[in-house]
């Protein structure tokens, strides 16, 4: 019996007026103590108004027992079982449950709240039902599956949305199982459309080493990772986007997500940010939702069947025993033995499931029988997790004694999983040795049943993993067994096969077997740490580091790809030495030593090793893999000697492998290099073939040996040296719009040779806009290197607008730069301006020894396209200082090489500044040869310098 305690006084007694005004709630309206349904009047006792009333005026809050008994029984002393059966009524009335639409929810020990959304006002006419099924859209390829069906946490979407979109940056809090991951994926699925689809859910749970964190996230967003904290790039990628970013599982890297996640907030004002973790984030703009256990039913309540099925816990089990196979009604007799089994699994969802799916089985009473004698709540928990954590590990505890031998050793032994597994990854790993592989297959199926491994659908087939809590409970009984070294060393094996299973072969679908290689991520990492700490995994290291590779380089882990390979090549031993490992390891360390550690002469050596061992043993595809990466390397040094015969060797290769995309790969390094050597007829014969063939390299995955060439970029360039500008132009477009590249690099040369193109016709609006473009691009990316190429270009437009000094004082800090990094292939331009700023500041002695150092530089490594530019710029500056014969042969040097290249636009400007000069002189029909040259040309003559000869030719004519 309850009573109004003294010195309290009900509502009523207090006066309140609780003569609400008009609302609505769902196809309810409320006016006084009148409830219309659709329009329709309610019949409810005035007890239950009493109730209803109060509840809604206070929608969202908790409102006491003790003041709902006094204001609908004010004064009197009555049993609490009266206020349950009136909500009860109540519940009935509105349909509470039903079709999913909630009310009314009980929080144990407090009280009641009114959950629905209350609208003031009168209803609205009432819309056409549409069904659930229909409102939620497929579900996004990129997000966790969500659950069909997910009990007890409706009300907690809508106000966690709420939060989330106001606060920007929440952490669902709770213990280990209660079911953050599960309410954070129906987030996800709900708010993609909000977010416009760019909604990216992270799942930490399988990294060992916080200082991947960032790396996660980077490779999650798309970005380059090429040095140890990528941080910096993600919040500057981060800064002007709106998206939805999801971090899961953070507590056991919760300082490096804590750190991460205050500098996306700090920095990103659109993107909103939803963690999950044991434990607060302790963080600026953090805000805490705490994700409480499911409500349950009173003990000793004596409530009916249906009165214990308001609860959400009663529900959720009575839910998963059926989807078990439990088929018996749940009787009035039952719903108090319900009760006892909710109260004793305290509200944690995984616990819930454990249990329910045994109900079958064991029944009812027997299962509250086994819940005292094997779940006893200890409170034992780690420091660093919530005190029920413990609730989990002693249902877990209950339910690996419940299973056979057979289902605990699997069980045990899928633990070594750092991530989701596959059917062969599970027998490969928990067979016993020479047993079949058909008990792993029946123990799986009994696990999955039994809700200790999870499985989700992956396309045809299914993927599996132990969640977070019940992997690290599986690892701790593997450990008790003594063979968890064993385990470990058939997990890595198992790894290392796969990993070269997935690395074999250029047919098949190649996106596939990426994707597939890609899930091994987390595996990859664990056992590579576990292979080089443990002497046991001494034998797998350079296997391993070989195997592993490769996925590095196609994610873009070039940090991770260069220490681990570095380490591998450390160890290596006569069997593995000058085999297909050294070779794996050597062109993975060269490729990422080019981008992490500058274009160094140790690269230069990896690669050149790693293609010697692919020459000996005739593998075709690494050796053009290789040949294309050495030739990437030349370029960026100014080697230019050495492309072509590079390019030549990868093409002779490709047509023995015969592959259509390798051969069309092998036409555009043919092309960029005969462009760059200065042979722009060769170069574009080449390109032209490898366009045509465009399809087939559009088609190719990063693990193809002729990935990421795009003989449009170059030829953009070679079209605009041979005279055909508007061709150039209409080539160059489509490259920095709809066509650009999708590789991060590719994509920062598609604007680099862009901008040359556009500054060539003049067009330095254009070289502007792709500026920001790339500065912005190679910032967010970590690209050093192309910071200091956008600095160049931004210096040369401020030249060509008169912006002279500043100009120059930005080419002053990027060449240096450039130098520093053995990055020659745009020093050349940017000397060129450089030389001419400095002329335009009455400074032509040292513009004219810039210029003769830059072509003393080029001519070191071979001459390149633009020496007849550089000759006719020191020409003009010859001739400004008076050294006509100087002049005269830098002129007729240029343009002799640039009648042998091919390459008519610089003659065009060669034969400006020559007949500028003898016109100086005085020569008889100075402009005889300029209007040859003009007279050559079939289009673009709207572009600067075709603008410029055609004033000339008409000032003389005039």
């Amino acid at each position: 019996m309850t009573e109004l305690p003294a010195g309290h006084s009900s509502p009523k007694a207090a006066g309140v007026n609780l003569d609400i005004e008009a609302v609505s709630f769902g196809p309810f309206s409320l006016r006084s103590r009148l409830l219309e349904k659709d329009g329709a009047p309610v019949k409810l006792g005035s007890r239950a108004m009493d109730i209803l009333r109060l509840l809604v005026s206070r929608a969202g809050e908790v409102v006491p027992k003790n003041e709902i008994l006094g204001y609908a029984w004010s004064g009197l002393a009555v049993e609490e079982i009266s206020l349950r059966v009136h909500v009860a009524e109540l519940r009935k009335v509105l349909g509470d449950g039903k079709d999913g639409a909630r009310y009314i929810t009980n929080v144990p020990s407090r009280g009641y709240c009114f959950v629905a959304t209350v609208q003031r006002g009168e209803r609205n006419a009432a819309p056409v039902p549409v069904s659930r099924a229909s409102e939620r859209a497929p579900a996004p390829a990129a997000l966790p599956h969500r659950l069909d069906r997910m009990i007890g946490r409706d009300d907690v979407l809508p106000e966690l949305s709420a939060r989330l979109l106001s606060d920007r940056f929440v952490t669902l809090r709770g213990p280990g199982g209660i079911g953050k991951t599960t309410v954070a994926t129906a987030l996800a699925h709900d708010m993609w459309q909000r977010f416009e689809g760019h909604v990216h859910f992270l799942e930490f749970g399988p990294l060992k080493d916080s200082a991947l964190v960032a790396s996660t996230v980077a490779a999650a967003l798309g970005l380059v990772v090429h040095h140890e904290d990528p941080s910096g790039s993600i919040v500057n990628f981060l800064r002007a986007r709106r998206l939805l970013l999801i971090l899961d599982s953070c507590e056991h890297v919760i300082d490096e997500v804590a750190r991460l996640a205050e500098n996306i907030y700090r920095e990103a004002p659109g993107v909103a940010i939803l963690a999950t973790s044991r434990e607060s984030l302790l963080v600026e703009g953090e805000q805490i939702f705490e994700l409480v256990p499911l409500p349950g039913p009173p003990q000793g309540a004596r409530l009916s069947a249906g009165e214990v099925l308001d609860y959400p816990a009663a529900r959720l089990f009575v839910d998963r025993a059926a989807a078990a196979g439990h088929r018996g009604d749940i009787t009035d007799e039952d719903a108090e033995i319900l009760a006892e089994i909710c109260g004793k699994l305290d509200g944690i969802a995984l616990a819930i499931e454990l249990a329910a799916v045994r109900v079958g089985v064991y029944g009812f009473r027997e299962m509250a029988a086994l819940l005292d004698s094997r779940l006893k709540l200890e409170w034992r928990g780690r420091r660093t997790a919530p005190p029920r954590q413990q609730t989990l590990g002693a249902t877990l505890d209950w339910s690996f004694g419940l299973i056979g031998d057979s289902e605990r050793i699997v069980f045990q032994r899928l633990a070594i999983f750092a991530g989701p597994f596959t059917l062969k990854g599970a027998i490969a790993v928990a067979a016993d040795d020479g047993a079949p592989g058909d008990r792993v297959v029946d123990a799986l199926e009994q696990l999955v049943a039994k809700s200790l491994v999870s499985a989700q659908p992956d396309g045809a087939s299914r993927r599996y993993r132990l969640l977070d809590a019940t992997r690290a409970y599986a690892m701790q009984k593997l450990a008790g067994t003594g063979e968890a070294e064993a385990i470990a060393g058939r997990h890595a094996r198992y790894v290392q096969c796969t990993l070269e299973a997935g690395m074999a072969g250029q047919g098949g679908d190649q996106a596939f077997r990426l994707q597939e290689r890609a899930s091994l991520l987390a595996d990859a990492r664990a056992a590579l740490q576990w292979s080089f700490a443990n002497d046991d995994g001494a034998t797998l290291r350079v296997l391993l580091a070989g195997s592993a590779a490769r996925l590095f380089v196609e994610l873009n882990l070039l940090n991770e790809a260069r220490i681990w390979s570095g380490r591998a090549l450390v160890m290596l031993d006569d069997v593995n030495r000058g085999g297909r490992w050294e070779l794996e390891l050597q062109a993975t360390l060269g490729h990422a030593f080019m981008f992490t550690e500058r274009n160094s002469e140790q690269a230069e050596a990896a690669l050149r090793r790693g293609l010697e061992i692919a020459e000996t043993l005739s593998d075709h595809a690494n050796a053009f893999r290789l040949l294309s990466r050495l030739n990437m390397f030349y370029r960026r040094t100014g080697d230019y000697r050495h492309l072509v015969p590079t390019a030549l060797q990868a093409e002779r290769i490709a047509r023995e492998i015969g592959d259509t995309a390798g051969i069309a790969g092998s036409k555009a390094l043919l092309g960029v290099s005969y462009h760059l050597a200065g042979d722009q007829t060769s170069a574009q014969a080449h390109l032209d073939e490898g366009v045509r063939d465009d399809a087939a390299l559009r088609g190719t995955q990063p693990g193809h040996f002729a990935y990421s060439r795009t003989p449009q970029i170059p030829l953009a360039r070679v079209l605009w040296l041979r005279g055909f500008p508007d061709r150039a132009l209409d080539c160059v477009r489509p490259l920095v719009g709809a066509a650009a590249p999708r590789d991060v690099v590719m994509h920062s040369i598609a604007l680099c040779w862009s901008s040359s193109v556009f500054g060539w016709v003049g067009d330095w609006a254009a070289v502007e806009a792709m500026t920001v473009r790339l500065a912005t691009h190679a910032n967010v990316h970590g690209l050093a290197p192309y910071e200091a190429v956008a600095t160049g270009l931004r210096a040369q437009t401020m030249i060509a607008r008169g912006e002279v000094a500043g100009g120059i004082d930005l080419l002053r800090s990027a060449l240096p730069r450039l130098h520093a990094d053995r990055y020659e292939l745009y020093a050349s331009a940017f000397a060129a301006d450089l030389s001419q700023g400095l002329a335009a500041l009455d400074r032509p002695a040292e513009g004219l020894q810039v210029l003769h150092e830059t072509i003393a530089r080029v001519a070191q490594g071979g001459g390149g396209f633009d020496m007849p530019e550089l000759l006719r710029r020191r020409g003009d500056l010859e001739a400004r200082a008076g050294d006509l014969d100087a002049a005269s042969a830098s002129f007729a040097a240029s343009l002799a090489l640039a009648e042998q290249q091919g390459a008519l636009s610089w003659r065009l400007r060669t034969e400006m500044s020559l007949a500028a000069l003898r016109r100086g002189q005085g020569a008889k029909s100075p402009l005889d040869d300029l209007a040859t040259t003009y007279a050559r040309f079939t289009e673009g003559f709207e572009t600067a310098d075709m603008k410029k000869a055609r004033l000339m030719l008409d000032a003389a004519s005039g």
